[in-house]
C-alpha cells in the first residue's frame, strides 16, 4: 500500500531531529488526517511510537524497527538509508552491549603503527573486547566491498590490540589476565553474508541476539588474545 510506505517514510524523514505533528506527516505523505491517525495508533499499539495530543514520537530502537517495516513493503533501502544517522547505529549498539554486562566506549581513538585509528563501538566484559564497525549501507555489498570492509576492521582491531600496552589503562580491560579483541560489522539489512572470514556481519536489529550469543562461540571467531597479567 503506497499510502502507509509514504507515511512511514515521512515519520522516519520527520523524526530524525525530534518530535513531530501529526499533521507534518499528513500534509507530506499525503495522507488524509483521519486515516493517518488509525496508522498512528496501530503503529502506537505495535510499540513503534508514541503518539500522544497529536505530537509523534519515535526512540532510537523504534526507528530502526520503522525502516526496516519500510524496506519490507518495498521502500528502497537507499531512500531509507538517508534518513538513518552513523549516530544512531552506534547508540543501538552501544545501548544493547551495556544492557547485557559490558562497559563501552563510543568512537575510541588512538594511535598505533605510525597512524591514528578510530573504532566505532568498543565493548568490553571479561573475556571479550568486542570492536564494532557500524555501516548503514542501504543497497546489497559485493564480494570486494565486504572483503574490504572486513579487511579494514581486522586492522583496526589488531591494531586497537598491538596498542594495549600503551593505552591499556584507560580501558575496562587493563584489569583483567586476558583479553579477546574480536571485530564485528554491524549493518542496517540482513544480507548474503552473516560471516566474512570469521568476522560476524550483524543486521543491528539483531544485534541483541548477537551479544547474547557471543560468549558461546567466541573461539570460532575472528579475534587477538592477549594477557594483560604482567601490565597491571
Amino acid at each position: 500500500m503506497d499510502f502507509e510506505r509514504n507515511f512511514l517514510v515521512s515519520i522516519l524523514k520527520f523524526t530524525k531531529d525530534g518530535p513531530v505533528s501529526e499533521e507534518v506527516l499528513a500534509k507530506d505523505s499525503r495522507v488524509v488526517s483521519g486515516l493517518a491517525s488509525r496508522m498512528l495508533f496501530r503503529l502506537c499499539a505495535e510499540g513503534l511510537v508514541s503518539f500522544k495530543a497529536g505530537i509523534v514520537e519515535v526512540g532510537v530502537f523504534e526507528r530502526l524497527s520503522l525502516a526496516v517495516k519500510a524496506i519490507s513493503l518495498g521502500v528502497d533501502s537507499e531512500q531509507i538509508s538517508k534518513f538513518l544517522s552513523w549516530q544512531e547505529f552506534e547508540s543501538i549498539s552501544a545501548i544493547v552491549l551495556e544492557r547485557n554486562g559490558y562497559k563501552v566506549e563510543n568512537n575510541v581513538r588512538f594511535k598505533g603503527n605510525g597512524r591514528r585509528w578510530e573504532i566505532d563501538v568498543v565493548g568490553f566484559n571479561k573475556p571479550i573486547v568486542l570492536c564494532i564497525d557500524c555501516k548503514h549501507w542501504g543497497s546489497a555489498i559485493s564480494q570486494s566491498s565486504m572483503k574490504k570492509i572486513v579487511s579494514e576492521q581486522i586492522d583496526r582491531t589488531r591494531a586497537f590490540f598491538e596498542a594495549m600496552p600503551d593505552i591499556h589503562r584507560q580501558f575496562e580491560c587493563y584489569r583483567w589476565d586476558k583479553a579477546k579483541f574480536v571485530p564485528a560489522i554491524v549493518t542496517l539489512l540482513p544480507g548474503v553474508f552473516k560471516f566474512y572470514e570469521d568476522v560476524p556481519v550483524v543486521p543491528v536489529l539483531q544485534i541483541q541476539d548477537f551479544v547474547h550469543q557471543i560468549p558461546a562461540f567466541v573461539g570460532s571467531l575472528k579475534c587477538f588474545v592477549k594477557s594483560f597479567t604482567h601490565l597491571v
